[in-house]
């Protein structure tokens, strides 16, 4: 790109940035990534902003939803919807009287939700029509999401043809405390969803013992899958599972661990065998494509895979030595817990993979590693010693990792430093700069 097509990205950053860098300065970062070190433009200009302390996110354009994918506190969500039902009542608002208007939205996967609307002046929902809405948020009652507009709603009044609800949805009543039925995909699915339908392929299946007050209960984990991707299971009851069959599970809720979801069921749950043409255990053992953008609004996911370009080397890096005891990383000799001790050596890789909607902290173990960039542990270690810089190895990881495109598979959880895949599988590619060009170009379209 050249100076003037950079130019208006050039601004957007320094607006991110709150004019603390220079324009200049910006310039010459964003030509350097992406003429020298060929990063697409949305990695480059999300590195940069991360570079001098911004929010990358500030950066990117919120996405539509589905109703499935709604978090309890979203801030800003726009969503493609029909009116199911609709009224308008008097509530007191500051000690005065306010009419809104409440009423239930439903979406083309037949998915229902709650909604308020808080400014009539900004939008007269009708029932039987389909609205693009832009700027709702959400608020959680009983478990469950409701969609609320206020004054910075936007509503666009679509054609009856952009949203399908299925005849078989069943409008719950507004008033009171209700759980909405959710007919998902795994990829759908985030903690705390309740009244979840959802139709997969037993690939794993395992039955276990546990101690509860009532004295021991049989229960059966395993993993189920559809297209979209994978989820561990817990079953609370016998229902006769088997593994490879096809089940539909209803009444089913989800809970989660560091982000990544998991579902469950139990008496009150039903499980049905449907006839339908579903991928085979082989099709479906494999991983799921995911763009980081997507693994944070799900919050986490099993066994998927990212592609992007490493932006930045982790503190870590090269060759690590760990506790026997507890294994994790010890400086000098010295772990936390257990004092000091005799080290282990170790191979670590940790990277920051951007891959133009958002970053994921990549880390790789010494299997991985080796794989990846040829060094071996023992390699490592004789460098370290003919060296006397133990360091040495991890400055030749980062002249081979900083910003090269790579694919990588595993794991990925979200805690409060945000998300991290453990990977299982990793490679460097060759990327498609036309087909980036054209896809971002279709996206923006589309926004």
């Amino acid at each position: 790109m050249n100076k003037e097509e950079i130019a208006p990205h050039v601004k957007e950053i320094a607006r991110v940035l709150e004019g603390k860098v220079k324009e200049q300065d910006i310039e010459k970062d964003l030509d350097n990534y992406l003429n020298v070190y060929r990063m697409s433009l949305e990695a480059s200009k999300r590195h940069i902003v991360r570079k001098y302390g911004g929010d990358p996110n500030s950066l990117t354009k919120g996405e539509r939803k589905l109703l499935s994918q709604l978090g309890l506190s979203e801030q800003s969500v726009d969503l493609l919807v029909r009116v199911m039902s609709s009224n308008t009542r008097e509530v007191m608002v500051g000690g005065s009287p306010k009419t809104i208007e409440s009423g239930i939205l439903a979406d083309e996967n037949g998915n229902t939700v709650k909604f308020t609307v808080w400014d009539l002046s900004k939008a007269d929902l009708k029932a039987g029509e389909n609205y693009l809405i832009r700027y709702a948020y959400t608020k959680e009652w009983s478990g469950q999401p409701e969609v609320h507009l206020g004054n910075r709603a936007v509503v666009e009044l679509r054609p009856q043809d952009e949203v399908k609800v299925p005849d078989s949805v069943v409008v719950p009543q507004v008033g009171g405390g209700y759980s909405a039925p959710i007919v998902a995909k795994v990829a759908d699915l985030r903690e705390n969803m309740n009244n979840v339908t959802l139709t997969g392929r037993i690939l794993a299946l395992k039955k276990k013992e546990v101690e509860t007050p009532s004295g021991k209960k049989a229960m059966y984990t395993g993993i189920i899958a559809d297209e979209t991707g994978k989820v561990e299971f817990t079953a609370w009851h016998d229902f006769g599972l088997k593994d490879n069959e096809v089940i539909t599970v209803s009444n089913a809720y989800v809970k989660g661990w560091k982000g990544i979801p998991r579902l469950s069921f139990g008496e009150r749950g039903q499980v049905t065998r449907p006839k339908v043409k579903m991928p085979t255990v082989d099709e479906l053992s494999r991983a799921v494509r995911k763009s980081i953008d997507e693994l944070e609004r799900t919050g986490g996911a099993s066994d998927v895979i990212v592609t992007g370009t490493i932006v930045d080397i982790k503190k870590g890096t090269g060759l690590i030595f760990r506790c026997p005891e507890c294994n994790r990383v010890v400086q000098k000799g010295v772990c936390q817990v257990h004092g000091k001790v005799q080290q282990v050596p170790d191979l670590r890789i940790k990277v920051v993979v951007d891959d133009g909607s958002a970053a994921i902290t990549a880390v790789m173990k010494k299997e991985v590693t080796e794989q990846l960039t040829g060094i071996t542990l023992k390699s490592a270690l004789d460098e370290a010693r003919e060296t006397m810089d133990p360091e040495a190895v991890g400055h030749r990881f980062e002249e081979q990792l900083l910003a090269k495109p790579i694919e990588v598979r595993g794991n990925v959880i979200s805690d409060d430093y945000g998300l991290s895949m453990n990977v299982t599988e990793a490679k460097f590619i060759e990327l498609d700069v036309r087909t980036e060009a054209e896809a971002l170009l279709k996206k923006i379209e589309v926004i």
